[in-house]
C-alpha cells in the first residue's frame, strides 16, 4: 500500500469514527428535521447555512443518511427529499402515537358524537395513509384498517393536503398526479380539481362527495403542527344512504373541533 493510499484510508477511518459520535448523531437528526420541514426540497448548501454545521460535515452526514435510506435525491436534481426508510419510520411513529393516549380518545369521541367512522390520515408519496381509525357502530360501515392507502385527488383528506400546499408545490402535484376516475364524480379535469381545492382552502373543510367510492361521503378538517403547517387530516365518512352531502356538512363544527384538539396535542408535545 502506498503512503498516499494509506493516509487516505486513515483519514476515512477517522471521519467515520467522528461521524459515529453522539454529537454527530444529533447533527444528523438536526439535518433530517431541517430537510423535511421545508416546503420545497433543499440542497446540502442550504442545510449547512440553516443548521450552522460546517459544509464538509453536512456532506459527510448526508452521504451516510442517503446510504441508509433516510434521505434521497429529488428526481432530476441534487436537492434532498425524505428517503423511504424515513417515511416508513414516520408513518410507524404516527400510527403508534395516534392509536394510544389522548389522540385516539379524541378520534373515538368524534366517532361517538357523529355516529360515523372517524379516521386520521397523513400524506405520503402522493397517497393518503390512514394512521388511526375508529369504526362507527352501524352495521353498514366502511372497513379500512390503519395503514391503508387511498388516492389524494378524490378523497377528503387528500384534497385537504393539496389545498393547503404552497402554490408551487400544489402546481407540481397537479401537473403530475394521475386523475384516475374511481367514480362518475371523480375530478378528471385539473381545472375542476383546482377549483374544488380553492373552495376547500377558503372554507377550511374538505368534502369527498362520492368521488372515491360510489355512495360514500366524507368530511375532513386540517390538523396543524406547531409551525402551522397541515400535518394530518381528521375525517368522518358515511354511506350516502344514511348521510348525504348536506347531512354530513352538519357535522363540520364537530370535525373542526376534533382537528383543533388534535392540533393542540401536537403543539403541546413540541413545546414540552
Amino acid at each position: 500500500m502506498t503512503k498516499n493510499v494509506k493516509d487516505a484510508s486513515v483519514r476515512n477511518a477517522q471521519s467515520m469514527n467522528n461521524e459515529s459520535r453522539p454529537g454527530a448523531l444529533l447533527k444528523a437528526l438536526d439535518l433530517l428535521e431541517l430537510a423535511v420541514e421545508q416546503d420545497e426540497p433543499v440542497t446540502a448548501a442550504q442545510l449547512a447555512i440553516r443548521s450552522g454545521i460546517a459544509q464538509p460535515t453536512v456532506h459527510r452526514l448526508i452521504a451516510i443518511l442517503r446510504e441508509n435510506g433516510f434521505l434521497s435525491r429529488e428526481l432530476g436534481s441534487s436537492r434532498l427529499i425524505e428517503g423511504d426508510r424515513l417515511v416508513n419510520l414516520a408513518l410507524n411513529v404516527l400510527a403508534s402515537s395516534s392509536q394510544r393516549g389522548p389522540r385516539h380518545e379524541i378520534l373515538a369521541s368524534l366517532a361517538e358524537k357523529t355516529g360515523e367512522t372517524a379516521n386520521v390520515g397523513v400524506m405520503s408519496a402522493g397517497q393518503v395513509v390512514y394512521v388511526d381509525r375508529v369504526e362507527s357502530k352501524w352495521p353498514l360501515a366502511l372497513r379500512f384498517e390503519a395503514g391503508s392507502e387511498v388516492p389524494a385527488h378524490c378523497t377528503a383528506i387528500g384534497k385537504l393536503f393539496l389545498a393547503f400546499m404552497t402554490a408551487s408545490k400544489r402546481g407540481k402535484y397537479l401537473s403530475t398526479l394521475p386523475l384516475i376516475p374511481y367514480t362518475e364524480r371523480t375530478h378528471v379535469s385539473r381545472e375542476s380539481l383546482k377549483a374544488d381545492l380553492e373552495v376547500i382552502q377558503a372554507n377550511g373543510i374538505s368534502i369527498d362527495n362520492g368521488e372515491f367510492m360510489s355512495g360514500v361521503v366524507c368530511l375532513a378538517a386540517p390538523v396543524r403542527g406547531a409551525d402551522g403547517r397541515v400535518v394530518a387530516g381528521v375525517a368522518i365518512s358515511a354511506p350516502e344512504v344514511r348521510l348525504d352531502r348536506e347531512g354530513i356538512l352538519k357535522h363540520a363544527p364537530t370535525v373542526r373541533d376534533a382537528a383543533l384538539r388534535l392540533s393542540r396535542t401536537l403543539q403541546s408535545t413540541r413545546e414540552s
